[in-house]
């Protein structure tokens, strides 16, 4: 694997900084400004919260977790659910109750300890789950993509470059350049509209729960919609760190510790519901710009933090940035969930996983069909999906599939392949 820029630890020169940490600002945008989009929550006040959650998520892991906390796409279904049966406060209490789940997660680790986490998760069941995070990510990059197909490979093609043949700094900000340079050719095409920039003040305060009057109100219904989300958030940030750690090869499980990850998420998700936003998450984007660029910095990511939230209230400088074409994100996004499918075809390599076994075979291969193929189990109100239950069945079957001396078993092959040869001979 080439060298790396920046260890976790280290802090880049300011000049260097800040170009770094737009590139994750630009790789979390979209996703993170959609979900409030998709269930009528405020943009501004979902930057400011992703910004906060991911300083809080730093400081609960001490630093030593390169991840953003953007918006979870897993609960955008029962937000809406929750907010036409209870209203914004009720979905709001939901959303608070949710980030008290991870509360309670990291609770039962700090009791029990993670070693149980290594006989659950052994690298047959963690690169393809590594796998799936990138290849159910897909469709998004190929539907952004299909908005303007020209301006997708243009603005792939440009990243490629400066990762594949840039020179100095300019290799380790190619999704920052790529962005840019496909903005322009967007700009060119027509693609942009800057009527939302025009119209956006340059600075303004967002609209906060508690300034609107929509301050969380008790509504168990609500948390029975959403906190049981926060399940399937768990599993989805537990590959997340897995990948992280392939990537900047650390155990991150252990050290700064899983239980940590869950205290830093969860302590994000409840403090977002009181400001008004939705759940957070770590994301696979800025996984994917840490895969190319190799920089690790916690300080970067702390940077883009900060960066997110100034935007909140520069709000015509978030418009600039909002109205970025989908096709530009789409060939950003093609190279980043493409990166993290690599990581954990990475993981199964380093390990030597042996796919001679079939029972190695049996588990990545409904891991890969059931989170590929997005299935759906509905269960009461909500619906469990993706990478969730693939998860949740390849842990089952590592757990309940007996092991094999495949030794013996490839012994008693050669044994009645020789004896097959003796007997034609």
């Amino acid at each position: 694997m080439p060298n790396k820029v920046y260890e976790i630890e280290e802090t880049p020169p300011i000049k260097q900084m800040v170009p770094l940490s737009l590139q994750h600002v630009f790789a979390m945008f979209g996703a993170t400004i959609l979900v409030p989009l998709l269930t009528g929550l405020d943009p501004s006040v979902t930057l400011f919260t992703s910004g906060l959650g991911t300083l809080i998520f730093h400081l609960m892991t001490k630093g030593k977790v390169p991840a953003y906390l953007g918006s979870s796409f897993a609960f955008i279904a029962p937000i809406i659910a929750a907010t036409k049966q209870f209203g914004l406060k009720g979905a709001f209490f939901g959303m608070f109750a949710a980030g008290l789940v991870y509360v309670v997660v990291f609770i039962i680790i700090s009791l029990t300890g993670i070693d149980w986490l290594e006989k659950l998760l052994p690298p047959v069941v963690v690169g393809p789950v590594v796998m799936i995070i990138g290849l159910s990510l897909a469709p998004v990059a190929i539907a952004q993509a299909q908005k303007d197909l020209a301006t997708a490979l243009f603005t792939a093609a440009l990243i490629i470059i400066f990762s594949m043949f840039g020179k100095g700094f300019i290799k380790v900000i190619p999704i920052l350049l790529g962005t840019i340079g496909g903005y322009i050719f967007a700009i060119t095409r027509g693609l942009v509209d800057f009527g939302p920039v025009a119209k956006a003040s340059w600075i303004a305060i967002p609209k906060f729960s508690f300034l609107t009057g929509h301050t969380p109100e008790v509504a168990w219904g609500a948390v029975a919609l959403v906190a049981p989300l926060a399940l399937v958030a768990i599993i989805e940030d537990l590959g997340h760190v897995l990948v992280i750690g392939n990537i900047v090869e650390r155990d991150l499980i252990k050290n700064p510790g899983f239980h940590r990850v869950m205290l830093g998420n969860g302590l994000a998700t409840s403090i977002a519901a009181l400001f008004g936003g939705p759940p957070s998450t770590t994301y696979g984007e800025n996984i994917g710009v840490l895969a190319i660029t190799r920089v690790y910095s916690s300080k970067v990511i702390q940077g883009a933090a900060i960066i997110a939230i100034l935007l909140s209230f520069i709000q015509k400088i978030g418009a600039l940035i909002e109205v970025i074409p989908q096709a530009v994100m789409g060939g950003v996004t093609i190279i980043l969930f493409g990166m993290i499918a690599a990581a954990g075809m990475r993981t199964l390599v380093e390990n030597k996983v042996d796919f001679s076994d079939s029972r190695n075979l049996i588990i990545a291969s409904v891991i890969l069909t059931l989170g590929v193929g997005g299935i759906k189990i509905p269960l009461g109100n909500f619906v469990f999906e993706g990478i969730g239950p693939a998860t949740l069945a390849g842990i089952l079957l590592n757990l309940v599939l007996p092991k094999i001396n495949l030794g013996e078993e490839k012994m008693t092959e050669k044994v009645k392949s020789s004896k097959e040869a003796v007997q034609k001979a």
